[in-house]
């Protein structure tokens, strides 16, 4: 619907400066029977922090609900509007089908009217899988896998094959060596052993287990006769095999503790052991380690010890050795689907224009051709070719009528699918490339892709951030991709904080005034322009020119860490140069290079040097099945002025609700000392540990801490209900009973980062953490407040905290990827002043950055590109703001240039 239409629909509602213009002029379906209102109407909604909202919102529309961080925008898009109409759609589906589903459960609202069936497009990742690829989310593969079993070159006498027989993720397919994963794993003497210096005794089996397991396992070698005292270099080669390669697991006595001798001595005596010890070998522990340990730190530790090559049977390709026989366009499937998306539409157009001959009674073929000749212009003018590939046609030769009729039909289906890739920047990505790799942004539009194909209308889309991770150059074509989905007859209801779409918007809903428990209000709800006159927005500062970022001179260099021969993904024997002492975005478009270079080879290669130890968080960034590929180069020079890295990131803080604000910081180590310090407490002798809720002796035995249990329901969604002995208090009642300042320990957890700052006033320890957490934005936070409930934004801002509480030392290199993603550019000016007061104590921060406003108060910039995938990874302009503005290569010049026009 225009704008000028909607506004006129709601009178002069949009016009008013009114904290709830939308309110009472839009239709409602109450009363005598009208015409269907052309709004959701919702009323009285609760969720989380909405504060018994009553908004109106246009359909067939782009709906841009914007607010600062942590406002109630998600709560009413996602929270209510979307749970409601999953919730409706859940009551038709067959109650023993509704058990099998994951429901989001019922929204706190009193009424939605007018809502349609809704699609959410989120961010999340889901259970990461290494099998998950872009050709399975996006459903290529199966076209691709089909058109090699229908229409692909056979070697003479090989009978066809099924698709499942071209899947690496279906026993009929998968290579028979590697299991369809392309890679094999093994432990060699030179991972396992680093050192061969050392002795058994001081640990130079470094692969086996630490602490007891590791010592159990040298004093069963003493038992054995083994010489643990010698050089591991020292000892006889068949000794060193035997220890490290045997499959034999022999039970011996052990003696703990007793040196060499004394164990020959008692087992001469037949002396009553201390226990019977099983014997491992290293390379098997470390198998074993990696296989099956359900710790995601353990297995990464087992996976230092592993090399990987690729499949030597499969040649990586994951697929056994008669689908990799079969071709297509003079190509097998893992050729194919290991091309980027352009190249692949190059390379299979030829096959959809062979002409087929009347007689065979084939006229459909037509609508297909024009299809393809339709995806074959828009790769034109993208500026690829349609006829590239032209020649590897012939390896595909004297196909039948048949053959020829299924390729064209079904290279027409993927021609049209992969067309919406690229028009959404994503066509340099591969089929084969693994889901865990790609972006939470990426992912977001490799589904806006299915949705865009689904000629659904009528249906509700709500989307989370799709912005993220996107390129300025790349934003022009996701506004277009939303526009189609408009105008076909959907609406579209979009979280977002990027201001550019926020003008493109048919209407605004503005949450707010602040976050937490002072949000939750609808403050305006109408078209763009009319949020202008809304004083309490902090949307409309930013908006419309109400706000200028506090300049400041650029920093010069200490120094410069450079990198040479950064090979990694898409990045090919780069050189770069990061100065320290400085604030630096890396820029560029989506897929050039920028996470290969800074969030992967700069950690790695730093790290290494570092000598920096791997913490649990990292070892849990990704799954083990993915070994990540190993970066090549070096540091020149530079790491004399580097003493610390620092990786602050988006992963969550915690996966449970056991894991809080108050834990991760370390805060609440202090909140219970103070506890355990009352009189009360020391007459009742409780100690610290007393004070948590993860101790058995202090929580409630009924909930063991959690404070809510779970009621299943058959075919509802399960219940959560405060715990019916602590009422959601989470300890036991004497625990409860003890106070500090009149509050109990729960009613600390349930305090607000901000009311905490008053009660904590004179307790420093405490009062550091908060301080730091309240000037970062997060004041509107309970301390108790779980993990599971924050946001990527809110968990980076949240381990920024706690990394700036600490006592800054300087010369310290902080890395972070897109912190600005899932922050309203208020927050963003506040996050800047955390860093730039870092880069001011003598730290380096170097940031992913997309956000233009960001990126023109950097120090310097390293732009990457000029393209991506294949056409990137390469340094285009590099300097000041204004020199990469003034880039001509630069395609991020044009958009940093007007950005420092407006500063």
């Amino acid at each position: 619907m225009p704008t000028d239409a909607i506004a006129r629909s709601l009178g002069s509602s949009s016009k008013t400066s009114d904290p709830a213009p939308d309110a009472s002029a839009a239709p409602t379906s109450r009363g005598a029977p009208q015409s269907p209102s052309p709004f959701v109407s919702v009323r009285g909604a609760r969720e989380h922090n909405l504060k018994d909202v009553d908004v109106d919102i246009p359909r067939d529309a782009l709906v841009v609900f914007t607010g600062v961080s942590g406002s109630g925008k998600s709560s009413l898009a996602f929270g209510t509007i979307y749970a409601e109409a999953q919730r409706r759609y859940f009551e038709s589906v067959a109650p023993y089908a509704r058990r099998l589903i994951d429901q989001v459960g019922v929204p706190d609202v009193d009424a939605i009217e007018g809502l349609p069936p809704a699609v959410a497009l989120q961010q999340q990742r889901g259970t990461p899988n290494s099998r998950s690829s872009v050709g399975s989310v996006t459903t290529l593969s199966s076209l691709v896998r089909m058109l090699y079993s229908r229409a692909g070159s056979y070697p003479p006498g090989q009978p066809m094959l099924y698709a499942e027989d071209f899947s690496p993720n279906t026993p009929q397919g998968a290579c028979p060596r590697c299991h369809g994963l392309g890679r094999l794993y093994d432990a060699t003497e030179a991972t396992m052993v680093p050192d061969p210096s050392l002795t058994i005794r001081e640990r130079a089996v470094a692969a086996w287990p630490q602490a007891w397991g590791g010592q159990n396992l040298r004093d069963i070698l003493v038992t054995l006769g083994y010489d643990v005292d010698v050089p591991w270099r020292d000892l006889p080669r068949a000794d060193r095999d035997w220890i490290l390669f045997t499959d034999d697991h022999p039970t011996v006595p052990v003696y703990a503790g007793l040196s060499p001798e004394e164990t020959r001595q008692a087992l001469k005596r037949k002396r009553e052991p201390d226990y019977q010890g099983t014997f491992t070998g290293a390379r098997r522990h470390v198998l074993h380690t990696f296989a099956n340990s359900q710790s995601a730190l353990m297995r990464r530790r087992a996976a230092q010890y592993l090399v990987s090559e690729a499949c030597l049977t499969c040649e990586g390709k994951r697929l056994k050795r008669e689908a990799l026989s079969v071709t297509v366009a003079g190509h097998d499937i893992g050729v194919l689907a290991a091309m980027p998306i352009t190249r692949l539409a190059d390379v299979l157009y030829p096959l959809s224009i062979g002409t087929i001959p009347e007689e065979a009674g084939c006229t459909g073929h037509r609508l297909g051709r024009s299809t393809v000749r339709a995806a074959a212009a828009e790769r034109v003018a993208a500026g690829g070719s349609a006829h590239a590939g032209a020649p590897d046609v012939r390896g595909t030769p004297n196909l039948s009528i048949e053959k020829r009729l299924a390729a064209q039909r079904l290279i027409a289906d993927f021609l049209d699918r992969i067309g919406v890739l690229t028009r959404l920047g994503l066509g340099y990505l591969s089929l084969d490339r693994i889901t865990t790799t790609l972006s939470s942004g990426e992912l977001q539009r490799l589904r806006l892709a299915t949705q865009l194909r689904s000629q659904l209308f009528g249906v509700v889309y709500v989307l989370d951030e799709p912005s993220a991770g996107l390129h300025p150059a790349d934003g022009a074509a996701l506004v277009e991709a939303l526009d189609d989905l408009k105008a076909a007859g959907n609406s579209l209801f979009v979280v977002e904080h990027d201001l550019e779409t926020m003008r493109r918007a048919d209407w605004l809903v503005d949450v707010g005034p602040e976050a937490g428990e002072h949000g939750g209000e609808i403050l305006y709800s109408g078209p763009p322009a009319g949020l202008a006159s809304v004083k309490a927005s902090r949307t409309r500062l930013h908006l419309f020119g109400g706000h200028t970022p506090l300049a400041r001179p650029r920093r010069a260099a200490s120094a410069w860490l450079r990198l040479e021969g950064v090979t990694r993904n898409t990045v090919h024997d780069l050189d770069a140069a990061f100065p320290l002492g400085c604030f630096t975005a890396v820029t560029g478009l989506s897929g050039s290079g920028k996470s290969s270079l800074v969030s992967q080879a700069l950690i790695e290669l730093v790290g290494e040097r570092l000598e920096q130890a791997m913490t649990a968080e990292d070892a849990d960034a990704s799954p083990i099945e993915d070994m990540p590929a190993r970066t090549n180069g070096r540091v020149a020079t530079g790491m004399e002025a580097v003493h610390r890295l620092v990786k602050v990131d988006q992963r969550p803080i915690g996966r449970t609700p056991r894991s809080n604000l108050a834990t991760y910081t370390g805060l609440f180590d202090h909140v219970r000392r103070l506890f355990a310090a009352t009189p009360e407490a020391r007459r009742r002798r409780y100690d610290a540990g007393r004070f948590s809720f993860n101790v058995a002796k202090g929580r409630c035995p009924t909930c063991e801490g959690e404070g809510f249990v779970s009621v299943e329901l058959m075919f509802m969604p399960s219940v959560y209900a405060p715990c019916p002995t602590c009422h959601g208090a989470r300890y036991a009642p004497k625990t409860l009973e003890v106070r500090w300042h009149g509050l109990s320990i729960a009613d600390v957890l349930g305090l607000t980062v901000a009311r905490a700052c008053e009660v904590f006033a004179e307790e420093a320890p405490v009062l550091r953490s908060l301080t730091v957490l309240d000037d970062i934005g997060l004041g509107y936070l309970r301390l108790g407040q779980p993990a599971t409930e924050l946001s990527g934004g809110e968990a980076q801002r949240i381990k920024l905290a706690t990394e700036l509480q600490r006592g800054q030392r300087g010369a310290t290199l902080y890395v972070l990827d897109e912190p600005t993603t899932g922050l309203h550019p208020t927050d963003v000016d506040r996050l800047l002043g955390q860093l730039n007061a870092l880069v001011d104590g003598g730290n380096t921060v170097v940031v992913v950055e997309h956000d233009m406003r960001v990126v023109a108060q950097a120090d310097w910039v390293i732009d990457l590109g000029p393209g991506a995938g294949a056409d990137g990874g390469m340094i285009v302009a590099s300097g000041p703001p204004e020199v990469v503005a003034a880039n001509e290569a630069s395609r991020t010049g044009p958009y940093l240039q007007r950005e420092l026009d407006v500063q």
